[in-house]
């Protein structure tokens, strides 16, 4: 009796290229995310705080190198959104359980879960349009970097006040507040659209010193309420439905996107 042939093993693999320099600032966005978590626990607010700005910083650069060098990939998305979710949802989460909302026990832990897991959604939402044509001027919803760093800034406007922050009901609605507008469908200027290249009013300049003047006197607790503001001013308006609406032409590519979507899935 002949034996079956047993099916040929490839011996060759596919090896993923990826882009070294973004998907390592990418990496020290997560680093620092990380770090953050571990100064949390250890008591040390502050450093984590700060920890947060710094990967947020990093958040910037991996983005706008990467378009520099002209290596964006899908790779570097993914990457980019699990870095962002230790970053800008793990990591404030922990701090602000631990900071603040430890003493209110079950409704603590909840509160910061619900931020984490909206600022999962939230990113996995803005992965699934980006084939999408939206306007570039504006975010559907908080983008979770600003979350964090509404989080971070509390921090550190709580400390230069000397305000003590544990078992505070503000913080907790605040933590309720950025979990709700960040999956939500409120338009936020991102200002991607203005070009500072171009020639623009004088008033812009007058205006830009102005705001630094401001930031200066106290940069801990004037960035933390104008940080708040924003986010506030957005569900604002997105409740009350001021501002610019979405065209009819918006409203049906967005249907057809979810058309195709939901073929996708039939399919497979």
């Amino acid at each position: 009796m002949a034996l079956e042939e047993s099916p040929e093993i490839p011996t060759e693999r596919k090896h993923l290229s990826i882009y070294v320099l973004p998907n390592l600032l990418t990496t020290l966005n997560m680093f620092f995310g990380f770090f953050a978590i571990i100064y949390a626990i250890n008591k040390q607010e502050v450093w984590a705080a700060y920890a947060i700005v710094a990967a947020a910083l990093f958040d910037q650069m991996d983005g706008r190198v990467a378009r520099w060098m002209n290596s964006t990939s899908r790779f570097g998305a993914e990457y980019d959104s699990l870095s962002d979710l230790v970053s800008f949802g793990v990591a404030p989460a922990v701090l602000l359980f631990l900071w603040s909302l430890e003493p209110f026990g079950r409704i603590g832990w909840l509160a910061t879960f619900f931020y984490m897991a909206c600022g999962a959604l939230r990113l996995a939402r803005f992965n699934v349009q980006l084939g999408v044509d939206t306007d570039k001027g504006y975010f559907h919803g908080l983008p979770i970097p600003m979350a964090a760093g509404i989080v971070a800034s509390s921090v550190l406007a709580f400390q230069d006040l000397e305000l003590d922050p544990v078992r505070s009901y503000g913080l907790l609605a605040m933590t309720f507040l950025l979990g709700v507008v960040m999956v939500s469908n409120f338009r936020y200027r991102s200002f991607k659209d203005m070009d500072l290249r171009e020639r623009l009013p004088f008033t812009y300049l007058v205006v830009g010193v102005f705001i630094l003047a401001v930031v200066a006197i106290r940069p801990e607790v004037t960035l933390f309420i104008l940080f708040l503001t924003y986010a506030i001013l957005g569900a604002l308006f997105g409740i009350f439905k001021l501002g610019r609406k979405y065209s009819k032409r918006d409203r049906r590519r967005w249907r057809n996107f979810e058309d195709d979507e939901e073929d996708h899935e039939i399919a497979h």
